[in-house]
């Protein structure tokens, strides 16, 4: 029997009203896997490929056989907007069969959370966070609730496996499934898994099955890729305009953007005009600023406004008109955004994304550049890399356009390997581990320590992490009276933890700033961070507004928006480059290949860099006197090897190599001044490598750094232990350090 006729009849007929004339690869793949098998399974297949469908068509035709008597299947999203628009999705398909259809967060009317508590069936919706709160509050109705849960369906399932909100969504199911008294199979979706075979273990911790990975052969897909570079601050390279093999769209007008505009942006502003694009950036900061400039080019040419901004920071009201306007296919704006709408949020047929700079990760462009090319349109994505023209009297790695190589390694080696970063699966989570014990306590009541740690200690994700560590945790969280001890000797959540727990802020583990709402009279605009004093001015929603009146007991912030651009605060925007990265960003400045979707400028600029490279020799040896006693050192580490090394150099080679004045561009280079040779440099710094030294040697004296969402209620040392063995590379570094012996006694 084929997958097709093996589906319910009202699944066949969904198809056929949908006028699909045959299953895609991964739909018959899923449909395999699901029905023939008992095990977990992992689709990883392209943006767009009908992933939600291929594992929701065998689950409800299962459903529609022999009804689930509690909630059936649990949908896990990342996104409350990925939840909204996989709920009208989901909804359609489920009428037929009279399978109903929850969705449950923050913004859901609680109405209708009170009719799925009533009636628990059919297909649950939840963002991790909301999870969380329903294991928190509604403890005692979890065996009724999902008593006959059968399938967990993780949805983007990649962007919860570099940190702890990936970490806490196992943690939830392990403990769901333990308290309903259920093992359900677990789905997990993805566009963009680096290494689906760990991919697959960390799906099924803690279930006892395997993970079936179908291998769906993906028909080929052309892409239109584009890379140009812009100075900001000074008109483009025209002097040194020539003949070079570039792509010959590049001298396309940008003359009607307004006089003295930024090039980049003027170059954005023209090519979206008529069109409906996204412009990906890579921080809110710059996600308003951007914004607000394309919509001041709009007024200097008197056109209408058409461009719209979506981030995190801004009210859901503002996010969903965004999305509206971006599904209506008859309206052709572009929209400024950052990663929320890198995931699978529906929005339409888009002809092009934007990418100012380059994304952190392979995952991210991928997921941008998935989010073009659909209703048979091939993914289409130009980037446009803009740097400050150097100064005349720059040291060399400031002129290197550290960007666009960055840009250039990305698709190569997606290209030439189809390589996406792998899964981080080796830290120490003990901030995760801090919240779990406390969610776990709260939700239990009273028990005894052994108790708590056969509760938490056994989830699978805690797997790195001894009994010793936690009975330091409960003696400092007893001290702080996070939690406490009562005459019996059990445990419940004491008054600090209290305060902690009754905030709506304790269901996320991701870090979050302290926000201040922005209200224009009644209108809600969205959050800031640390808000500006009265009469200064703020950005947010794409305009500029005047600050008439800061509440900071309430956290509320009222404004007026007036004319002009200030930048905007949201907080850090830190990026984690893999190590795989900057070698093939070194490679670019080797090699002389050219690159077809170089447009002009950045040919040009590439041509530059790589004769820099090339004189200089920083490919060949990684440190470059740049004068006196000043040196430069480019280690081609990814983020955290190059945190490591920075610390490696100061703590464990300081002294001996007289190093003073040490300045990092992470993970890109550092500049410090030294008193011996460069011999003498890398002598040293091999030597120390090799000797044995425990990676908490690499934590400063005196240093607690909070890195996580819970750290600060952690006991130091665990704090410190977790940085030194979970966030440094120290392998990573070593390994490359012990790379340069061979420079130890060669002359400079």
């Amino acid at each position: 029997m084929s997958i097709f006729d093996r589906y319910a009849p009202f699944i066949q007929d969904y198809i056929y009203s949908h006028n699909w004339e045959s299953l895609r690869a991964v739909q018959a793949a899923a449909g395999d896997a699901i029905f023939n098998t008992d095990e977990n399974v992992l689709l990883t297949a392209s943006t767009a490929s009908g992933k939600t469908e291929a594992a929701f068509f065998p689950i409800l035709t299962l459903f529609s056989e022999d009804m689930p008597r509690s909630v059936g299947a649990i949908y896990i999203g990342p996104l409350k907007a990925l939840i909204n628009d996989q709920f009208m999705r989901l909804n359609e398909l489920c009428e037929e069969a009279d399978i109903p259809v929850w969705h449950w967060h923050g913004d859901v009317a609680q109405s209708h959370k009170n009719k799925m508590m009533k009636s628990p069936s059919g297909i649950l919706q939840i963002t991790p966070e909301s999870l969380e709160a329903m294991l928190l509050r509604k403890h005692s109705a979890i065996s009724r609730l999902f008593g006959d849960l059968r399938f967990i369906v993780i949805d983007e399932v990649h962007s919860l496996m570099r940190g702890d909100r990936g970490g806490q969504t196992l943690c939830l199911i392990e403990r769901l499934s333990k308290l309903a008294g259920v093992n359900p199979r677990r789905i997990g979706l993805s566009a963009t898994i680096g290494d689906p075979e760990a991919a697959g273990e960390f799906l099924a911790a803690g279930t006892g099955r395997g993970t079936v990975i179908p291998k769906i052969q993906a028909k080929g897909v052309k892409w239109r890729i584009s890379a140009e570079h812009f100075y900001i601050s000074q008109q483009d390279m025209k002097d040194e305009k020539k003949d070079v093999e570039a792509l010959p769209v590049l001298d396309s007008s940008t003359d009607t953007a307004p006089e003295h505009a930024d090039a980049g942006m003027a170059y954005i502003f023209e090519h979206t005009k008529g069109k409906k694009c996204l412009v990906f950036v890579n921080s809110r900061e710059e996600c308003e600023a951007v914004t607000t400039t394309l919509r001041s080019y709009c007024e200097a040419k008197h056109e209408p406004d058409r461009f719209l901004i979506h981030h995190g920071n801004l009210s859901a009201a503002y996010r969903e008109t965004a999305e509206a306007a971006m599904k209506d296919e008859d309206v052709f704006m572009t929209t400024c955004t950052t990663a929320t709408l890198e995931l699978g949020i529906d929005i339409g047929r888009l002809e092009r994304a934007f990418q100012i700079d380059a994304p952190f990760t392979v995952s991210s462009f991928l997921q941008r550049m998935g989010r073009t090319g659909r209703r048979d349109l091939p993914p289409e994505m130009w980037f446009v890399i803009r740097e400050e023209m150097p100064e005349p009297r720059s040291m060399l790695p400031e002129t290197m356009p550290w960007k666009l190589m960055q840009a250039i390694a990305l698709i190569q080696v997606y290209l030439e390997e189809k390589w996406v970063e792998p899964p981080k699966l080796d830290r120490l989570p003990y901030s995760l581990l801090y919240h779990q014990t406390m969610s776990t306590l709260a939700s239990c009541g009273e028990l005894t320590a052994a108790q708590l740690a056969s509760k938490v200690l056994t989830l699978k994700y805690f797997h790195r992490i001894s009994k010793e560590d936690y009975k330091c945790l409960l003696l400092h969280l007893i001290d702080n009276e996070h939690i406490q001890r009562t005459e019996e000797g059990g445990l419940i959540v004491g008054l600090a933890g209290e305060r902690i727990i009754n905030s709506f802020k304790f269901y996320a583990v991701f870090q979050e700033n302290e926000e201040y709402t922005v209200r224009w009279g009644s209108q809600e605009l969205g959050t800031i961070v640390m808000p500006p004093p009265v009469g200064e001015k703020v950005a947010i929603a794409g305009h500029v507004w005047i600050v008439e009146e800061v509440d900071h007991k309430r956290r509320l912030v009222y404004c007026e928006q007036i004319k002009g651009k200030v930048p905007a605060y949201f907080g850090e925007c830190p990026g984690d480059i893999n190590t795989k990265i900057l070698l093939r960003m070194r490679e670019v400045l080797r090699e002389d290949k050219s690159y077809h979707y170089l447009m002009k400028n950045a040919v040009l600029r590439l041509g530059q860099a790589r004769n820099t490279a090339r004189n200089s020799g920083i490919t060949d040896d990684p440190l470059i006197c740049l004068g006196g006693s000043m040196w430069c050192l480019l280690p081609w580490l990814g983020t955290y090897a190059f945190l490591a090394l920075e610390r490696f150099l100061k703590i464990k080679c300081g002294d001996r190599l007289g190093l003073k004045g040490m300045d990092s561009s992470r993970p890109y280079f550092i500049q410090f001044t030294m008193k011996v040779s460069p011999e003498e440099f890398y002598r040293i710094v091999t030597e120390e490598a090799e000797k044995e030294f425990d990676p908490l040697e690499l934590v400063y004296p005196g240093e607690v750094p909070v890195f996580e969402k819970y750290d600060e209620y952690l006991p130091e040392e665990l704090v410190r232990k977790g940085f030194a063995y979970g966030i440094l590379d120290t392998d990573g570094m070593k390994q490359r350090i012990l790379e340069w012996k061979k420079f130890a006694g060669q002359d400079h």
